[in-house]
């Protein structure tokens, strides 16, 4: 292969069933500089040949089931690396490295430190012993580092503290111990980047022991703590591998900003929405909900939106349409869908959208011809939790969005998350922290006391948030015919979870012949019981997404 393709620059060949090793003779690509070999099965050392490849920028051997091995190739897993100084992004997480090694052999090379262009650092769920090289400090690019759930012991560098980019940091679940660095970066970390580490010690926000000698008496309390803790961090470490994989550059953030403030029109008028969607023909029609129809439109520069109308007809559809409108026109996220402009008269009233060519979550969910693996579910979970984290923190007045379902969370063109429909969202003034409402949203996705008092807070989504969580991977909605008497989609999760989980989840997300099958469930049971904790009947005992997850702004 390599004599004939020494002319290609990037191989993409992921998320399939592809086994065996990697080829050695891969280096004779010589100009490659893209690899996403993720999510597959090939198994073996990683070829030291890749340190030739150069031009190399990404390596993206996530999710396989690679190994070292105790010979010169397998001393070398990552060091060979360190001759590609154009390396940006390395993802070698959920992989078996170091399964074979003596414990002398494993440690993360120093010589990494010397890929001064490295932005992403992914070495999560592997077997890595050793400590963390202070030479770390000198990938003066890196953004995002993830070492969590291996077994790496020490210190964690205070040299660390001159990372100025460094925006997210996983060392979950090692061995580390001494004093958490409290400078530079540091300062913006909290305690789920330090989560089962015994011998941390440190500021009190982060859930460790001041550095004292008489600390150990309080290592039996944060060991209770870390068991309640522990289904949020393992989903957050789970999500933390691939979460990043929505957004490998800030350039391509920036420049989404950048197209749609260009594209922002200051009026657009009823001709060109009936002109952009053919009259508005059913042919164009993406969907229908409570207040109207949603329609792509195509307009004459070539751009494409959704178009939501109001259908006034409707009973709220003139509220419903006021509510969007002052909601969506201050709120700016990314995980949040974008408002382009609005086109409202007595007779008419429409909001134009940002287009979501992936459609709904609701869909790919229950497609009988698609399907989304576990990565993707949670890639997409991660970003409706920032999107309610902005919600409801992100702003001076929070916005409940009240009616958080699969339907209302759209998929862009790279499958990240978008929530969706405000028509019935409240906003919470006055410093009001509760708000009451006599519309109802989707039965089985609002809180009791939504349903019964018509009272909302932050609260109630996070409830919506814990129902959306089950059924995403258990692909069971709460109205499933199933579910019927005392039988609710949350009792029957909390009933099967401890004893029979494999029967509740999603079968398109467990096969048998996996490799890491137990694992795998293992990962699944906790996001289930982190949609308990999100969905008890006290919504002063439910998750605060503000508390409870590790999210990176990217608004």
């Amino acid at each position: 292969m390599g004599y004939k393709l020494q002319n290609l620059d990037g191989i993409g060949i992921s998320s399939n069933r592809i086994t065996g090793t990697i080829p050695s003779y891969i280096s004779n690509c010589s100009y490659l500089t893209t690899i996403y070999f993720d999510s597959n099965g090939l198994s073996g050392p990683i070829p030291n040949s890749l340190g030739e490849l150069r031009w190399l920028e990404l390596l993206d051997l996530f999710d396989n089931n690679l190994t070292t091995e105790s010979s010169s190739v397998g001393l070398n897993i990552v060091s060979s690396l360190a001759n590609c100084r154009y390396l940006r992004e390395l993802w070698l997480s959920n992989n078996a490295l170091n399964t074979v090694l003596p414990s002398s052999f494993g440690n993360i090379p120093s010589a990494i430190g010397g890929l001064q262009e490295l932005q992403y650092i992914i070495l999560a769920n592997n077997l890595l012993q050793g400590s963390i090289p202070n030479t770390f400090a000198s990938m003066i690019s890196l953004e995002h580092m993830d070492l969590s759930n291996n077994n790496l012991m020490g210190r964690i560098p205070k040299s660390l503290e001159t990372l100025l980019y460094l925006k997210f940091l996983n060392v979950s679940f090692n061995k580390l111990s001494g004093e958490i660095p409290s400078k530079g970066p540091f300062k913006q970390f909290g305690y789920l980047s330090f989560l089962s580490n015994e011998g941390l010690c440190g500021s009190s926000r982060l859930k460790v022991p001041p550095c004292n000698p008489n600390s150990n008496s309080h290592r039996s309390i944060r060991r209770l703590l870390w068991i309640v803790l522990i289904s949020i961090a393992i989903l957050i470490v789970g999500i933390s591998s691939v979460g990043l994989h929505k957004c490998k550059s800030k350039k391509s953030i920036s420049t989404e900003v950048i197209l749609f403030q260009e594209m922002v029109f200051p009026r657009i008028s009823y001709y060109e929405l009936q002109q952009a969607t053919q009259g508005f023909d059913s042919s164009n029609l993406l969907g229908t909900g409570s207040f109207g129809s949603v329609y792509k439109g195509i307009f004459t520069n070539g751009s494409s939106f959704a178009i939501k109308v109001f259908n006034l007809q409707v009973e709220g559809a003139f509220k419903s349409f006021d509510i969007e409108c002052q909601v969506l026109r201050n709120l700016r996220h990314r995980n949040l869908t974008k408002v382009i402009s609005a086109c409202s008269n007595l007779d008419f009233k429409a909001l134009i959208l940002q287009y979501m060519p992936h459609g709904s979550l609701d869909n790919w969910l229950y497609s009988e011809n698609q399907s989304l693996n576990i990565m993707q579910r949670l890639n997409i979970m991660i970003d409706v939790a920032c999107g309610l984290e902005y919600l409801h923190y992100g702003n001076s007045i929070p916005v409940v969005h009240c009616d958080l379902k699969p339907s209302n969370v759209l998929l862009d063109e790279d499958m990240v998350g978008h929530v969706s429909d405000f028509g019935i969202s409240k906003l919470l003034g006055d410093d009001r922290s509760i708000a009451y409402t006599c519309t109802m949203a989707t039965i089985g996705y609002i809180a009791p006391e939504y349903g019964s008092r018509g009272m909302v807070s932050t609260r109630s989504d996070v409830y919506s948030y814990g129902i959306m969580l089950m059924e995403v991977f258990t692909r069971k909605r709460p109205s499933n015919e199933m579910f019927s008497g005392d039988l609710s989609l949350q009792s029957w999760v909390y009933n099967s979870l401890s004893n029979t989980p494999d029967l509740i989840v999603d079968s398109t997300l467990l096969r048998a012949e996996e490799l890491q099958l137990s694992q795998k469930l293992q990962y699944i049971s906790t996001i289930l019981e982190l949609a308990l904790n999100c969905t008890v009947e006290s919504p002063k005992e439910r998750v605060d997404i503000r508390h409870e997850f590790v999210i990176e702004d990217y608004y």
